[in-house]
């Protein structure tokens, strides 16, 4: 079987730096790194009553882990506003309980910036929010802010399928 379908001249594995990150319908600025996507399922052991030897594993609970989004700091608010939303500290509450969760599309693109893949993940809201890193005037680097995203779950959209490579 082809590793890809649709470009069966194609070996090489997609990359990890070509991708980006959408919310409210359209692309958050500047986004550089994403954690992983990464699920976790319980394992409930038991034992049957003639078997005492041999456990038996089945499924219980999955959650899924926090994902983190970093970029470069600019004049862009949208971190800040999202972050704004879960937290307001002059008044030490959530300040919109109806619009602090946001559903995001994280899109990987091939080489020629094709979207090849795309995961949806649902229900986010911001716990952690960096408005920037240690400041080293002995460094040379670029500033980061970030935010820790709590999600409900994420799945695959299937929608986008393998484009044919240019």
């Amino acid at each position: 079987m082809a590793l890809f379908p649709i470009n069966t001249h194609r070996y090489d594995p997609y990359k990890n730096y070509r991708f980006r990150v959408r919310w409210d319908g359209r692309p958050v600025a500047g986004v550089s790194k994403v954690s992983a996507l990464k699920r976790t399922t319980e394992v409930v052991s038991h034992r049957e009553g003639g078997d005492f030897s041999t456990p038996r594993h089945s499924p219980a609970g999955s959650k899924y882990e926090a994902i983190t989004l970093e970029r470069g700091v600019t004049w862009d608010l949208e971190f800040e506003a999202w972050a704004n939303k879960v937290y307001d500290v002059s008044a030490g509450i959530v300040s919109s309980l109806k619009d602090f969760r946001k559903d995001i599309t994280i899109e990987l693109m091939n080489e020629a910036g094709q979207v090849v893949m795309a995961y949806k993940i649902f229900r986010c809201w911001v716990s952690e929010y960096q408005a920037m890193a240690e400041l080293d005037a002995n460094a040379n680097a670029v500033l980061i802010q970030s935010i820790v995203l709590q999600n409900e779950g994420w799945q695959r959209d299937e929608s986008v399928t393998e484009p044919a490579e240019p």
